[in-house]
C-alpha cells in the first residue's frame, strides 16, 4: 500500500454520492437490511453476509485468502503473511486520500501478503504483531463514531486487509451504520475470496504495482503476478466501482509503467480512474536494488502521465 498524493488535476467521474448509490444497492441484494426511517442498518435473520462470513471462516482455517494459498490453518498458527490474528495499527479520519474518499476512516492492519523491498509502509506491512487487537464488536463501534464525525467511508487498507477478510466480514456485519466501504489492497486475492468480496465491497482501491512478473517476483517476492492481480481487476471492475493506483518506480517505466497502462487500457478499457503517483521514496531495503535506491525524475513521471493521456485516459487523478 502507498498513500495517495496528487500530483496532477484530472477529471474524475466518481464521487461520494456514487458510493452511497452503490451502498443502496447492496442493501436492495440482501446483504444489508436498512431501516429507512432510522438510516440505520438492522442484521436479518439470516442473509448473504452471513454466508459470506461462514465461508471465509471456513477458508481461514486452511487458508486461501490470497493466491500464495498456504493452506495453514490460522487459528493456530501464521500464514506466509505472518499474520495470524488481525492486528490494527492505526485507524483515523484520513483527509489525504483522493478527494471523493475524503474525509475517509482509513484502518491500517498490520501484515501483508507482500514483501516488497521499497514498502512504504514496511513498519506495519512487514511487522503483523504490531497494534493492537480489538474484537469485531469494539471495531464495528469505532467504525459508528467515525461515520458520526463525518467519514463518508470505511477503508480497508494496510499492509493489506486480504489476511483479514473473515475478521472485516464479521465487523461489518455489525455496524448498524449505512456507510460506503472502500477495499485499498494489492488485490492479489484468491478468486474465491474476491467472491466473497464481490457485492460487499462498494470501491476497490487498487494498488497495481508492475507490468510484469518479473518484476514482482523480485521486488515483490510475488509469483504469477499479472495473471493473478489482471484476473481480479477484471473482477472488481465488473463488480463496482474502481480507482486504480499506480506509484512510478525510478528506471521501471519502460517496462511496468507503460505496459501495465496498455493492460489496462485493452482489458478495462477507458474508464477506470487512475491515480499515477511520484512520491516513491528508496526505503526499508530499497538501497540493496540499484535501480530503485534513487528518486523517480520529473521526467520519468510526466512520461507516465503523458503516457496514459496518449492512451486516451481522461479519468486521472
Amino acid at each position: 500500500m502507498v498513500e495517495f498524493g496528487n500530483n496532477l488535476e484530472g477529471n474524475n467521474n466518481l464521487d461520494g454520492n456514487n458510493l452511497d448509490k452503490s451502498k443502496n444497492n447492496r442493501i436492495q441484494r440482501g446483504l444489508l437490511n436498512r431501516d429507512p426511517a432510522q438510516g440505520t442498518v438492522k442484521k436479518p435473520p439470516f442473509s448473504f453476509l452471513d454466508l459470506k462470513i461462514k465461508i471465509a471462516t471456513r477458508m481461514f482455517q486452511h487458508c486461501n485468502f490470497c493466491e500464495k494459498a498456504c493452506g495453514v490453518d490460522r487459528r493456530f498458527e501464521k500464514g506466509e503473511c505472518g499474520v495470524d490474528g488481525s492486528h490494527i495499527s492505526s485507524e483515523f479520519l484520513h483527509v489525504g486520500e483522493e478527494p471523493p474518499l475524503v474525509p475517509s476512516h482509513t484502518i491500517f492492519f498490520s501484515g501483508c501478503n507482500f514483501n516488497c523491498v521499497y514498502c512504504q509502509n514496511w513498519d506495519i506491512s512487514q511487522n503483523p504483531d504490531r497494534g493492537i487487537r480489538l474484537s469485531e464488536k469494539d471495531l464495528a463501534l469505532i467504525i459508528e463514531n467515525r461515520r458520526r464525525q463525518g467519514s463518508r467511508n470505511v477503508n480497508f487498507v494496510g499492509g493489506d486487509p486480504t489476511p483479514n477478510l473473515h475478521y472485516i466480514l464479521g465487523t461489518m456485519q455489525l455496524v448498524r451504520d449505512n456507510i460506503p466501504l472502500v477495499w485499498n489492497s494489492n488485490l492479489y486475492l484468491s478468486t474465491e475470496a474476491m467472491q466473497l468480496l464481490d457485492g460487499f465491497v462498494d470501491l476497490y482501491l487498487t494498488d497495481f504495482k508492475y507490468g510484469n512478473d518479473e518484476c514482482a517476483q523480485r521486488l515483490s517476492n510475488i509469483p504469477s503476478y499479472m495473471e493473478v492481480v489482471g484476473r481480479n481487476h477484471r473482477m472488481a471492475f465488473h463488480a463496482g466501482d474502481i480507482i486504480i493506483r499506480h506509484l512510478v518506480l525510478p528506471n521501471h517505466v519502460e517496462c511496468c509503467s507503460k505496459p501495465l497502462l496498455e493492460w489496462i487500457s485493452k482489458n478495462l478499457g477507458l474508464k477506470p480512474v487512475l491515480n499515477i503517483m511520484g512520491q516513491y521514496h528508496p526505503v526499508y531495503k530499497a538501497q540493496d536494488h540499484v535501480e530503485i535506491s534513487g528518486l523517480p525524475s520529473s521526467s520519468e513521471i510526466s512520461e507516465v502521465i503523458h503516457y496514459a493521456h496518449d492512451l486516451g485516459f481522461n479519468n486521472l487523478v
